[in-house]
């Protein structure tokens, strides 16, 4: 009897071992990971500059790109790979022509941000939460409000391509 339990004992303790220590992988369908950002940063209009873009084609914009205290920490040390917790927003506006300065300068060279443009959009990077998406979640919210999944999901495509550069197209306008 006493043998019994030892061998129960003993193969309950190498079963627990296992179920502790055996990789874990992602489901086959992504389904339960997550790669999307559900709720807009706090704080994120008072971030420190990035740098700024010009968007022509279908976009058509102007915008600045911001980040919290650990993206800037990272550009600001060269690094091109960030760590869990930074945060890039990227805000964007209409780019239009300013007739009261284009008076003030005697010819049509001016132009300014216009209307709030093409929602505004945030990196994520937490590389145990978005593993799916090379570390980052990304989110795009119009009017306060989440993008829809296809939306979403052409994000991750195009940020792969610079893989070299953790993802992240802004480079730091010192």
């Amino acid at each position: 009897m006493k043998r019994i339990f030892l061998l129960m004992a003993a193969a309950s303790w190498l079963l627990a071992v296992v179920a502790l220590t055996a990789p874990t992988f992602p489901p086959a369908d992504g389904a339960a990971e997550p790669i999307f950002v559900s709720k807009i940063p706090a704080g994120y209009r008072d971030w420190k500059l990035i740098s700024v873009a010009r968007e022509e084609g279908s976009l058509n914009d102007i915008r600045a790109i911001l980040g919290n205290d650990k993206a800037i920490n990272a550009y600001r040390q060269g690094r091109t790979v960030f760590t869990d917790g930074a945060v890039i927003a990227r805000l964007a506006w209409s780019l239009d022509a300013s007739e009261e300065n284009n008076r003030t300068f005697g010819t049509a060279q001016s132009f300014i941000a216009g209307a709030p443009k093409n929602g505004v959009q945030f990196m994520v990077k937490d590389a145990k939460k978005f593993v799916a998406t090379g570390g980052w979640g990304f989110g795009h919210f119009n009017d306060g409000k989440s993008a829809d999944q296809a939306l979403l999901k052409t994000c991750f495509p195009c940020h792969q391509a610079i893989q070299d550069r953790d993802l992240v197209f802004t480079r730091y306008a010192h």
